[in-house]
């Protein structure tokens, strides 16, 4: 090998050595887990399934590989606000799984736009100066997703026990999942709650992200490469207490290396929420790195706004007055006693 590529090869190690060979830990394990953050994208990526029925009965494309055999327990679609979240039972890890979709927007172009013009406009509940985004908070708390989420949850936990509750969501689903996870900390008491995002907005100020993070110590925020969303609504530095602000810990997925040897890292950043050497060091351009997340696809399935789509007139379910949509059985039912109990 030439000089010059033996230089190559050993200033990348170093660099692997020093941004990708750290693992956080606690005393008992560690914070970030790839292999459960590659899990989890997949559970995620799968909300975006367009029918229903394939995700309620997890038979769609994307319910396989890492996520073979989820029993899904309740999946609720507010349709009036184009939300949508599943609960359900992943056997392999004896947990309850959490997801919340992010935005169907035609474009999403419209929606990034958008944040950069909101604002700080609601008091968080019994956190003085805590300031959130109202739509983010609302979205959560003031829709039919909240209570869908609970009755899942303790429905799941009944039957197979005090297991841990993994709550997910990438973009507005990613801040959906964090005002999740912290009302069942918060105002349920639970505990062994994991939460764990991809591409999430800032939802909150630094007093909310110090309060979340007491809270939610080992909360995971990924973000990758030059993801536009979560450098919005933006940070402004000279105004600290007035601006939004991450929780953290971010773990950044980006590209390192010299010439022809580039290799991709999950860099695990600070604990300041707001880490300068991560994704905070380049700009945030792009759409394409907001919609693929560790090689996995975090967009629907067809461009329609809110589509959504049953072939299968024997699963009923649920509407409300609003024209709200639930999916729901009892945990540990099979296929086909799920489609004689209709």
């Amino acid at each position: 090998m030439e000089p010059r590529r033996w230089l190559a090869a050993a200033v990348l190690m170093c660099l692997l050595v020093l941004c990708g060979g750290r693992e956080l830990k606690t005393k008992h394990a560690p914070i970030y887990d790839p292999a459960l953050a590659r899990t989890l994208a997949e559970y995620t990526s799968a909300v975006y399934t367009a029918d229903l029925t394939q995700l309620f009965t997890w038979t769609c494309e994307r319910c396989g590989d890492l996520t073979e055999g989820f029993e899904v327990i309740e999946l609720i679609v507010d349709v009036k606000n184009c939300l949508q979240a599943y609960v359900g039972f992943a056997r392999d890890m004896n947990a309850v799984i959490v997801v919340f979709r992010g935005t169907q927007e035609n474009s999403i172009q419209n929606w990034i736009e958008d944040l950069f013009w909101k604002q700080l406009d609601l008091d968080y509940p019994g956190m003085p100066e805590a300031k959130v985004h109202s739509g983010f908070y609302s979205a959560y708390h003031n829709t039919t997703l909240r209570d869908g989420v609970v009755r899942g949850i303790q429905k799941t936990r009944e039957v197979y026990g005090n297991i841990p509750i993994m709550v997910a969501g990438h973009s507005m689903g990613g801040a959906m999942a964090s005002f999740c996870a912290l009302d069942l900390v918060v105002n349920f008491g639970l505990k062994d709650v994991i939460l764990m995002t991809f591409g999430q907005p800032r939802i909150g100020n630094a007093v909310f992200a110090s309060n979340f993070k007491g809270y939610l110590p080992n909360a995971i925020r990924v973000t990758n490469a030059h993801d536009i969303v979560p450098h919005l609504p933006p940070y402004y530095r000279y105004f600290p207490q007035k601006t939004y602000h991450h929780f953290p810990r971010e773990v950044w997925i980006h590209s390192v290396g010299l010439g022809s040897f580039v290799y991709s890292i999950e860099e695990i950043c600070d604990g300041s929420g707001e880490d300068p050497a991560c994704s905070r060091s380049v700009s945030g351009n792009s759409v394409q790195d907001h919609i693929h997340y560790l090689g996995i696809s975090m967009h629907a399935e067809s461009r329609g706004h809110c589509r959504i789509v049953t072939d299968d007139t024997s699963l009923q379910y649920k509407m409300d007055p609003n024209g709200n949509i639930v999916f729901s059985k009892q945990p540990g039912l099979s296929d086909d006693e799920l489609h004689s109990a209709q």
